[in-house]
């Protein structure tokens, strides 16, 4: 059996018209289009799968490992899941996405799908004023819901929410959500590509045409309600030997830290993962006393499950993922 090492991942990246250059320019993405709206950063869905970079299985998918390797890598809390459950994603809404919702597990598998997608957004960085939409600011009935997407009045019934760095969104399956112009979010999601658009502002897609509607589906699995979560963080930030951490988010389908690391120890062990994304700064990754892996703003680093003990020292800002 090959020895389990820290792997280095390129991001697959996507153009969609809303995107900016940010994740180019500042988090070192690449990408031959002129926007990069996401870039998915921990990713084995076959809509835009990882890349590894480094070591034994350089230039292999994520996807590509896996099946060479096998499951264990996943790690046993992850053997309920048909597939590699996660997906981590940057995103870069220069302009306002569209609004719109995402199924559970049970319509999805109904509809030849392996997951729904329930998801965690954070507010890595956003420009003064902006805003997103989650959920609703009230319960409506679905005769409502489907009379106001007929006549373009959605807007007036949702929870505008105002975002600053540092913000948190924990947006269940079936809640309705859009991100707004000028934010830069961390997204940490099922593995799922599974969207349904609502309302689209009258926006015209590449080819000129207004963007596909997924009317009949939404009306099918949205909330039609406040969100079922609060906005926040569910942990309050701690103070640890050598940095800080705050629990972001945990559900059944992942666990997701945000920490400022100087000099901390984590280990890899068989029941999980885990996840490195950098968001700012500089460390090594060592073990055993030796330096293994660089680590740099808009890095993505996927550690087997059972890696065992390492170490991030320098000084930065990642968020760590488990299941």
């Amino acid at each position: 059996m090959s020895e389990l090492y820290p792997m280095k991942l390129r991001a697959a990246c996507k153009d969609y018209i809303w995107g900016g250059t940010r994740l180019r320019t500042e988090y070192g993405q690449h990408s031959d289009a002129d926007r990069v709206a996401e870039s998915w950063m921990l990713s084995s869905h076959p809509d835009g799968p990882s890349t590894i970079e480094n070591g034994e299985f350089a230039g292999m998918t994520l996807p590509e490992y896996f099946t060479k390797a096998g499951r264990g890598g996943f790690g046993t809390d992850c053997a309920r899941f048909p597939d590699f459950p996660v997906l981590i994603k940057l995103i870069d809404a220069k302009e306002r996405l569209s609004i719109q919702v995402h199924p559970d597990d049970a319509y999805a598998r109904a509809h030849g799908e392996p997951f729904g997608k329930t998801e965690m957004w954070y507010v890595v960085d956003c420009e003064p004023g902006a805003s997103l939409y989650y959920g609703f600011d009230h319960e409506i009935p679905k005769e409502e819901f489907k009379r106001r997407i007929e006549g373009n009045t959605l807007e007036e019934v949702l929870n505008r929410a105002p975002v600053h760095k540092g913000d948190v969104f924990f947006i269940t399956a079936g809640t309705l959500h859009a991100i707004g112009a000028g934010i830069l979010i961390a997204e940490i999601q099922q593995s799922s590509n599974l969207t349904y658009r609502i309302y689209d502002y009258g926006r015209l897609g590449k080819d000129g045409k207004p963007r596909q509607l997924h009317i009949a589906q939404a009306l099918d699995v949205t909330r039609l309600a406040p969100p079922a979560h609060p906005s926040g963080a569910q942990g309050a930030r701690e103070t640890l030997p050598g940095g800080t951490r705050r629990l972001l988010a945990s559900c059944d389908i992942f666990t997701v830290y945000e920490m400022e690391v100087r000099d901390m120890v984590f280990r890899a062990d068989e029941k999980s993962f885990h996840s490195i994304l950098c968001l700012a700064g500089e460390a090594a990754l060592r073990r055993n006393g030796r330096s293994v892996l660089d680590l740099r703003k808009g890095d993505s680093v996927f550690l087997p499950a059972g890696y065992g003990e390492y170490e991030v020292s320098g000084d930065c800002h990642i968020l760590q993922t488990t299941v």
